[in-house]
């Protein structure tokens, strides 16, 4: 007999557990398949290129988020975007659970001249610093299943700066990912590739934070500085400082 919960960790890791262990993408035990899926660079996967994201540009053009501080990139894969932060002012945590994804991105920090501390693990036992005033998410978030909402919350309230930021870029309804219930995932016991979200949900989801900006993403043509795909929602919420 195994009577072992009692804790919100011990329930998270048992609704963990309900997955097919081949749906795993968030865990440590999921970085395998992430190794595979970015062992070949050659593969024609749009956000492979070394761009960072046409929001992020957006946002540091405009002034929404000011090009200072610390910032952490959450999935960096091959590091895109941390370079892009780096080379535009931050001090730049980023983590993956990749370490075939994470040594691209440490090839590519070599060859741009930029220093960013890259971490191999997943966000949410990984020893990080803090507090961000940064903290940057594309393509992470919707790769959780409902239950690790409750992780990606608590780690804002451990990490992201009062007066920081974060800017996440997540599936869209109508555009791509799931858009199945909650409950379904877990009879399905998969992700079907990952979660969609509306605005609605995305709002009421990070209602503790202030909205900033949420829109899809544009379309950018190949010869473009910067990524871009209109499938995608990019959202700019803002951690407000106690009154």
């Amino acid at each position: 007999m195994d009577r072992y919960i009692r804790s919100v960790d011990d329930v998270l890791e048992l609704l963990d557990g309900l997955f097919a262990p081949e749906a795993d993408r968030w865990t440590a035990d999921g970085a395998d398949w992430w190794d595979g899926f970015y062992a070949d660079r050659d593969r024609p996967v749009p956000f492979f290129v070394s761009k960072p994201d046409e929001n992020l540009v957006s946002y540091l053009d405009r002034g929404l988020i000011a090009p200072r501080g610390r910032a952490l990139d959450l999935g960096c894969g091959p590091g895109r975007n941390a370079l892009h932060l780096a080379a535009s002012g931050f001090d730049v945590d980023a983590v993956d659970l990749s370490p075939t994804a994470i040594a691209w991105a440490e090839e590519r920090a070599r060859e741009a001249g930029v220093g960013v501390r890259f971490h191999r693990g997943d966000a949410f036992t990984t020893e990080l610093g803090g507090p961000y005033d940064l903290i940057h998410d594309s393509g992470c978030f919707h790769h959780l299943p409902p239950h690790r909402r409750v992780s990606y919350l608590a780690l804002l309230r451990r990490h992201l700066a009062p007066g920081g930021h974060l800017a996440l870029t997540c599936f869209a309804a109508g555009g791509m990912g799931s858009e199945l219930p909650d409950a379904d995932f877990y009879r399905e016991k998969g992700l079907q590739g990952g979660l969609a979200y509306t605005p609605e949900s995305l709002r009421w989801i990070f209602s503790d934070l202030t909205e900033v900006e949420l829109r899809r993403m544009r379309d950018e043509p190949a010869e473009s500085a910067s990524f871009g795909e209109p499938f995608l929602w990019t959202a700019l919420f803002r951690r407000d400082a106690p009154a």
